[in-house]
């Protein structure tokens, strides 16, 4: 991988590591965790501590995917997330992708290695980088714990009056502001109209 901005260091939440698929385990036996091309792909490892890193907490605690959306399984390993917080979901060997604006859910129809292979071979593609260098060429850092938040969402249309703001925040943040967005858009039909205040 390249563009490491972080490595986990030591294996220190063994219970959720017991948890998971041999692969995965292999995975996170080498590195605990990483944060490669320059924020654009997160893969979260076994630690007690560092939240924005924790796979448990993404997992099992209190703001973990399934308890937001209905779509995702409490068994689904919420083991990535790319620069803007949509989620990568283990379910089986299948990868799956969470759109966290809208709660979608797509199977990409690839196992762990094959979409590691792809996120290295293909990464602006494979893990919808086009943001994250949009915010690189205007001077923009992503750090570890950080996501891009985005004005307006992904997921509205603006009738191009409005060209996309792109600007670094705290992981927890961006995640809570997305989970609430969500709750605020899942039963409204296509086409609404709403206003929004920018994060």
């Amino acid at each position: 991988m390249k563009g490491i901005l972080y490595k986990g260091s030591e294996l220190t939440d063994l219970v959720s590591f017991a948890r998971l698929p041999s692969y995965l385990q292999a995975f996170l036996r080498e590195q605990n965790g990483i944060v490669a091309y320059f924020g654009g792909l997160h893969i979260r490892g076994c630690v007690s501590d560092l939240s924005w890193h924790s796979l448990a907490e993404a997992w099992q605690g209190e703001q973990a995917f399934w308890r937001t959306y209905a779509i995702v399984q409490e068994t689904d390993i919420p083991f990535a997330q790319d620069c803007a917080g949509n989620q990568f979901l283990l379910r089986g060997d299948a990868v799956l992708w969470l759109d966290t604006e809208t709660g979608e859910l797509a199977d990409l129809e690839v196992d762990f290695k094959h979409f590691l292979f792809g996120a290295e071979k293909f990464p602006v593609d494979a893990l919808g980088m086009e943001p994250l260098r949009a915010f690189q060429q205007n001077g923009g850092v992503l750090r570890p714990g950080q996501l891009l938040s985005v004005y307006p969402p992904f997921c509205m249309a603006t009738d191009g009056q409005q060209t996309p703001s792109f600007k670094a925040i705290g992981a927890t943040e961006r995640l809570a502001w997305l989970a609430d967005f969500y709750r605020q858009i899942k039963d409204l039909p296509d086409g609404q109209s709403i206003s929004l205040k920018p994060l």
